[in-house]
């Protein structure tokens, strides 16, 4: 069923301010040749910096786009959960009678609260980084479906919603380790914070558009994610958009 008070988009544009201060950081001189290009693009907005700089985060920060993907082995898994989470039907033990989101406790509440709900359920708090941009990946993927899906019932999504809602999810995961591993430059060599953010702004757009194309590209050849194989097409998704990246310093 369709739920109350759905999101305003304001609301991601806040996390994306908030994210970067949220953990201690360090400069890893792994990422160098990848913050001294983020650096020159946040001064001054040159794509092909941004481009240059996701390559050499890639290549040599992780020394490559197959240990880039291992890195985000924990997003394919969170990936399987949360399809399951969003699909319904009997044989869902989320929404089982008792089970964390049993209709039950769930139906006349908000979407923010179902949100929220699907969050504890599908990535609960561990204490790690990982598990907290995940938690963030997963509530904004949500938001997007709910923007292009007005009366999406988020506990049995159509089959479109539930894909839109990984795609989601996938971008906002790849897009966070990055911000999380070398965004802090791109704040601090933008001319102000506005500006900052709005380089940021740019970059997530970018990944949401590569890890949207790779994913359409498994779709063109049959490839549609379906219960028991998200991780694996998941996984190639990521591998795919790292290759992508990785490609713009060979």
């Amino acid at each position: 069923m369709p739920h109350r008070n759905q999101p305003t988009p304001h609301l991601q544009h806040h996390r994306l301010q908030n994210l970067g201060s949220q953990f201690r950081w360090r400069r890893p001189v792994v990422f160098l040749g990848a913050n001294r290009n983020l650096g020159d693009y946040a001064r001054s907005g040159d794509g092909a910096s941004m481009r240059r700089g996701l390559g050499q985060y890639v290549k040599k920060g992780y020394g490559g786009s197959s240990t880039a993907t291992r890195r985000m082995g924990g997003t394919a898994q969170t990936a399987q959960a949360l399809y399951s989470a969003l699909s319904g039907g009997q044989g869902n033990a989320a929404t089982a009678t008792g089970g964390p989101l049993d209709p039950a406790l769930t139906d006349g509440r908000s979407a923010n609260e179902v949100m929220d709900a699907v969050v504890e359920a599908v990535r609960p708090v561990d204490g790690t980084q990982d598990a907290e941009a995940s938690r963030t990946s997963i509530k904004d993927a949500l938001s997007d479906v709910l923007n292009q899906f007005p009366d999406a019932d988020l506990l049995n999504l159509q089959p479109e919603q539930r894909e839109l809602a990984i795609e989601r999810f996938v971008a906002g995961d790849v897009f966070r380790r990055i911000d999380l591993d070398i965004g802090r430059t791109i704040r601090e060599k933008a001319p102000n914070a506005a500006t900052g953010l709005g380089r940021l702004k740019e970059v997530r757009e970018y990944v949401r558009e590569t890890v949207s194309a790779s994913f359409r590209r498994h779709r063109e050849t049959g490839q549609r994610l379906a219960a028991g194989r998200i991780t694996q097409i998941v996984q190639s998704a990521i591998r795919e958009t790292f290759q992508v990246f990785e490609g713009y310093v060979e």
